[in-house]
């Protein structure tokens, strides 16, 4: 698939930053984090999706120097796991609302998360990438039927209905995840041929 010619790595980080800008605006920060559901699935995706794009405008020695540890996108793809996990802990959300230092780590977590995954996932292959969703997503998935059969509030500062409702656009979004992959791998096996798709890296190491 071709690019758009205006679509720059340049310009997508000025994006990113413009982006950045707003969502550290205090009535569009307060308005996504006055929700439990629209700050993990709102303004969560939205700050990974900066640093995805700000990591896509490195220059080729930065790149090249990080795919130096991060062989097959494994330090990448751990990274950004181990990031997801902690912010899915109720207790952090609660924090980055009232401490500053806590909403700061946040938000550069979820940049470098988002960075990760953009430096990581092709370079990663399915099996290295199915070895990262079969971690993730049951994870998701697992915090999600928390969220709606507890019956006490998790997070101080979210109503219960909030916290159901969470819940439930978690599992649905790791079901939605894992047929989209599952409908790549079908399709690389298809083109590639049996399962030796799985196994062969879409990009080495060192790609871009």
């Amino acid at each position: 698939m071709t690019k758009a010619p205006w679509l720059t790595r340049p310009r997508m980080a000025a994006a990113a930053l413009v982006l950045l800008g707003l969502l550290g605006l205090p009535p569009l920060r307060h308005a996504l984090e006055a929700g439990m559901t629209t700050h993990m699935l709102v303004q969560f995706p939205l700050l990974a999706l900066c640093g995805a794009a700000l990591a896509n405008a490195l220059p080729a020695r930065w790149r090249a120097r990080c795919n130096r540890w991060n062989a097959y996108g494994v330090s990448g793809l751990l990274a950004a796991a181990l990031v997801l996990a902690v912010l899915m802990i109720p207790r952090v959300l609660d924090l980055a609302l009232v401490d500053a230092r806590v909403e700061a780590a946040k938000w550069l977590a979820l940049l470098v998360c988002g960075a990760a995954l953009r430096i990581s996932w092709r370079a990663a292959g399915l099996l290295v990438q199915g070895f990262f969703l079969g971690n993730v997503l049951p994870m998701t998935v697992v915090a999600g039927h928390l969220f709606q059969d507890t019956p006490v509030r998790l997070c101080n500062a979210y109503l219960l209905d909030d916290q159901v409702r969470l819940g439930q656009w978690l599992v649905g979004l790791a079901a939605c995840v894992a047929t989209a992959w599952f409908a790549q791998v079908l399709r690389a096996m298809t083109r590639q041929g049996g399962a030796a798709a799985i196994v062969t890296a879409p990009a080495s190491p060192g790609s871009r």
